[in-house]
């Protein structure tokens, strides 16, 4: 994703968090994982609840929203490294976009086999 200038919004923050869902649990369930794996990895980073997480989908809430409404998101999230679209997620200071990146890069571990003590950092 290209960098943004002054008060310019990338346009993912924009897209509905319901339409970019059904790839995260594509890429999981392609590589053997499951739909309630991917859920609880969302659950454990934004502290929705799981009807909360739900009501959120129903009202195509965008990404912005989705992450800014967040009831907490989990302390441990800082414990996620690494490089995710050429970009170390630790490094990222806007902090939408930073978790936005938490989230592809937990569902990459998911994807590549991880346990999910080891990706929820437990």
């Amino acid at each position: 994703m290209k960098p943004t200038t002054g008060n310019t919004k990338p346009r993912i923050y924009a897209m509905s968090f319901s339409r970019v869902y059904p790839e995260y649990i594509n890429k999981a369930e392609k590589k053997g994982r499951t739909k309630k794996e991917v859920d609880e990895i969302i659950l454990w980073l934004t502290g929705y609840s799981a009807n909360e997480f739900e009501a959120q989908l129903k009202k195509e809430t965008d990404i912005e929203t989705f992450y800014k409404e967040a009831p907490k998101m989990n302390p441990a999230r800082k414990l996620i490294t690494g490089l995710i679209c050429g970009v170390r997620v630790e490094d990222i200071k806007e902090p939408t976009m930073q978790s936005l990146r938490y989230l592809d890069k937990l569902i990459d571990e998911l994807a590549k086999g991880k346990t999910m003590d080891k990706i929820l950092r437990s």
